[in-house]
């Protein structure tokens, strides 16, 4: 029998971003919406904090995608 088995694995993901850091393009497609946003910070206490922005869009092909922006590192992630 094999062990548990992580969910929502994340990969690292091409993002072109506004000024203002909403995604425009998610691995060369156009960023056609924006669902939503949101802000978790947690760990602040330790010495691994965690500070990401997470955005849910929906590409041009309709293809619907939640990226995030480490904010320690400035790198993007697809999280599904």
């Amino acid at each position: 029998m094999a062990g548990p088995r992580r969910l929502a694995l994340t990969r690292r993901v091409s993002v072109t971003a506004a000024g203002d850091g909403i995604p425009r393009v998610v691995d060369g497609r156009d960023v056609a919406a924006v669902r939503e946003s949101w802000l978790v910070e947690d760990r602040w206490w330790t010495d691994r904090p965690l500070s990401r922005h997470y955005w849910e869009v929906v590409t041009v092909c309709g293809r619907d995608e939640v990226v995030f922006c480490d904010l320690t590192s400035g790198r993007w992630w697809r999280q599904r």
